[in-house]
C-alpha cells in the first residue's frame, strides 16, 4: 500500500475534472502513478511550489504534517528579501549565476529547481496582457515575468501610480481596446495574448466596448499582424491561412455553379412547388452576392465549386474553414464532398450548419464539426475533400433580432462572400480570454453582462485564432493552490475560485496543446448531496512543472 498526497477526480457521467490535494491511500492495483504538490500563499495571493530538491532536510511529509500559515510567512519573508535586492523582475527571469547563492537559494525554495522554474520557449515568447491592473491581470504579469516571458501590458491611461505598480521589466503600451487604431502598437512583436479586462460598470455601452468590441478589435489587430509576418515570410508562416476563394472581381466567380433541388423524390413534390430561384453575381459595389428565394416545400438552392489547391497543399494540414460573409443573417448548410478524384461516384458527403449575422461576420467551421450524411460512412478525411457547397434551405431559419423582425420573410436570403480560407493546425493557443459564468453578478445586470461576454467569446471563436476561454466562478481574493478545482462544460458549477488559481490556469494554457480551442468553467470543489456523488477518485502524475491542466482538459470537448 502506498500513501500519496495528490489525487485527481474525474466525473464518470459528464465531462468534468477535479484536482484534489487530499492525502489518500491507494493499493498498487488502483494507482499507476502518483506525485505530491504542495502550494502555499505569498503576499500577493499567488501560490508557492515546494520541491523535495530544495536545500532542506528531506523527510516524508503530507499536507497534514505541514503548517501552511508558517510556510506562507516564510515564503513572504524570502520573497520580500529577494525583491529588494533586484531592481526589476527582468533580472529574475534571466539565468541565475551560481555565485548568486542567496538569490538562487531563495528562488529555489520558492519555485523548486530551475528546470521547473523556467518554461521552455518562454525567453522567445512575448505575451500581451490586457487588463494588466485587474485582480487577475496583476498576478498573471508576475507569473509570466518570473517564468521568463517577455511581457507587454496594455493600459488605458498613463497614471504614474498605476505604472509604478507594474514590474519594471514589463513594457507598457497606452491604448484602448475600444479604439482599434491604438492596438497596432500593442500587438506588434507579440506571440500570444491574455485578455482579462472587464468593464468597470454595468452600462451597456461599457460592456459592449470592453467585453465584445474590445475582443473583436484585438483579434483583428492580432490577425493583421500575423498576416503581415506571413507576407514577409513569403506566406510560409505557421499561422498562415490557406486561401481557397477570394471574391474580389468578376473573374473570381468563375467555376462556381448555382443549383437547385428538393428533398422529395416522388410526385408529392409537384403539389408543393411554389417556385425557387437563386443567382450569384458580382455587383456594381464590388461585392459577390449569392441571393434568391425558396418557396417550394422541401426545396433548396446551393452554390458549389470543385476546389483547386496550390501544388503541395492538402487540407489535412488544416483544422477547419473560416468564411468572411455578410447578409441578412440566415443559416446555411456547408457541404464537403470527399473521395478519390479519379472516381467521384465513391465520394462521401459531409455537412455542417453555419449561422451568420445581419451585417458582416466571420464564421469558423472546424472539420470535426462535419457529419456524414450516411451515418455508416467514416469520419471526414480532409485530405480527400474535393468539392465545397453552400446550401440555403428555408427550414430551421430563425428570425433575426431587430426592429424589422416582424417583416422578415425567412424564405428569402442574401449572402455576401468575401473569402473562404483553411485554418492552419496549431499545437498551442494564441489567445486566452477570461470570461465569466454569471455567478456572483447582481441579478439586475446579469443578463447584460452575460450577453456582452458571450458575444466576445463568439467573436474570438470566429476569428480563426487558436483560443482558450476560461469561465471562472465568482473571484475570491485569497491564496491560490489551496483547494481542489473542478473543470466543467455546461454551466453547472456553483462555487467561486481565487484570482491566483485563474491566473495560474491562464499561464499554463499558453503552451498546453489540450487547451487549444476549448471553453470551460472552473471553480473550487464542492460536495454533492448524499447518494448523488458525481465523480470518482483516480491517481494522477503531474509533470515536472506540476501541470494539472493537461489531464483536466483532455477529457473536455474541443471547439466549444
Amino acid at each position: 500500500m502506498m500513501r500519496v498526497s495528490a489525487t485527481v477526480t474525474t466525473f464518470s457521467n459528464s465531462n468534468r475534472f477535479k484536482l484534489s490535494y487530499r492525502t489518500l491511500f491507494f493499493t498498487p492495483n488502483t494507482c499507476r502513478s502518483f506525485s505530491v504538490r504542495a502550494s502555499n500563499p505569498n503576499k500577493d495571493g499567488d501560490q508557492t511550489e515546494y520541491s523535495d530538491n530544495s536545500r532542506v532536510q528531506k523527510q516524508s511529509l503530507s499536507l497534514d504534517d505541514v503548517n501552511p500559515v508558517g510556510l506562507g510567512r516564510k515564503s513572504r519573508q524570502i520573497f520580500d528579501e529577494v525583491w529588494r535586492k533586484f531592481s526589476g523582475l527582468g533580472q529574475i527571469s534571466r539565468t541565475i549565476r551560481a555565485d548568486d547563492n542567496e538569490a538562487f537559494d531563495a528562488l529555489l525554495i520558492r519555485e523548486g529547481p530551475m528546470c521547473e522554474f523556467a518554461i521552455p520557449g518562454a525567453q522567445n515568447t512575448t505575451v500581451l496582457v490586457v487588463g494588466a491592473t485587474s485582480r487577475i491581470g496583476r498576478i498573471v504579469i508576475r507569473k509570466l515575468t518570473l517564468r521568463g516571458y517577455t511581457v507587454k501590458a496594455l493600459v488605458r491611461k498613463t497614471d504614474q501610480e498605476l505604472i509604478d505598480a507594474l514590474p519594471r521589466s514589463v513594457e507598457i503600451v497606452i491604448g484602448d481596446v475600444g479604439d482599434s487604431s491604438t492596438l497596432r502598437a500593442a500587438v506588434d512583436g507579440c506571440n500570444k495574448i491574455i485578455y482579462c479586462a472587464t468593464a468597470r460598470s454595468a452600462i451597456t455601452g461599457d460592456l459592449f466596448r470592453v467585453d465584445y468590441q474590445g475582443v473583436s478589435n484585438l483579434t483583428k489587430a492580432f490577425q493583421d499582424y500575423n498576416n503581415k509576418l506571413a507576407q514577409l515570410r513569403a506566406g510560409k508562416s505557421s499561422k498562415s491561412k490557406l486561401l481557397l476563394a477570394k471574391f474580389k472581381s468578376e473573374d473570381s466567380l468563375s467555376g462556381w455553379e448555382v443549383r437547385q433541388g428538393t428533398y422529395f423524390q416522388d410526385a408529392v413534390a409537384s403539389k408543393y412547388d411554389a417556385g425557387m430561384d437563386a443567382k450569384f453575381e458580382f455587383t456594381e459595389t464590388g461585392q459577390a452576392v449569392f441571393s434568391g428565394y425558396v418557396f417550394t416545400r422541401g426545396g433548396y438552392v446551393e452554390l458549389s465549386k470543385k476546389l483547386s489547391l496550390p501544388l503541395g497543399y492538402t487540407l489535412d494540414r488544416y483544422e477547419g474553414l473560416v468564411l468572411s460573409v455578410g447578409g441578412n443573417g440566415r443559416s446555411y448548410v456547408l457541404i464537403l464532398e470527399a473521395g478519390p478524384l479519379a472516381d467521384t461516384t465513391q465520394s462521401k458527403v459531409y455537412f455542417a450548419r453555419i449561422i451568420t449575422k445581419a451585417g458582416f461576420c466571420r464564421v469558423r467551421v472546424p472539420f470535426s464539426a462535419f457529419r456524414p450524411v450516411n451515418p455508416d460512412d467514416p469520419a471526414l478525411d480532409p485530405f480527400l475533400v474535393h468539392t465545397l457547397t453552400i446550401r440555403f434551405e428555408p427550414r430551421r431559419q430563425r428570425t433575426v433580432e431587430g426592429p424589422s423582425a416582424a417583416k422578415q420573410d425567412l424564405r428569402n436570403f442574401k449572402l455576401i462572400l468575401e473569402y473562404i480560407k483553411a485554418l492552419p493546425t496549431g499545437p498551442e493557443t494564441d489567445f486566452v480570454l477570461v470570461s465569466c459564468t454569471g455567478l456572483g453578478v447582481e441579478p439586475t445586470r446579469r443578463e447584460q453582462v452575460l450577453k456582452a461576454k458571450r458575444a466576445g467569446e463568439d467573436s474570438l471563436r470566429r476569428s480563426g485564432l487558436g483560443y482558450t476561454i476560461i469561465r471562472p466562478g465568482p473571484l475570491k481574493e485569497e491564496p491560490g493552490g489551496q483547494r481542489a478545482l473542478i473543470f466543467d462544460q455546461g454551466n453547472r458549477i456553483s462555487q467561486g475560485i481565487s484570482c491566483a488559481d485563474v491566473a495560474d490556469i491562464c499561464v499554463k494554457a499558453l503552451h498546453d496543446s489540450t487547451a487549444r480551442n476549448k471553453s470551460f468553467d472552473v471553480c473550487y470543489e464542492y460536495v454533492a448531496e448524499q447518494g448523488r456523488e458525481l465523480y470518482e477518485l483516480v491517481a494522477h502524475l503531474p509533470d515536472k512543472a506540476n501541470n494539472y491542466l493537461t489531464p483536466a482538459l483532455s477529457v473536455l470537448e474541443k471547439n466549444t
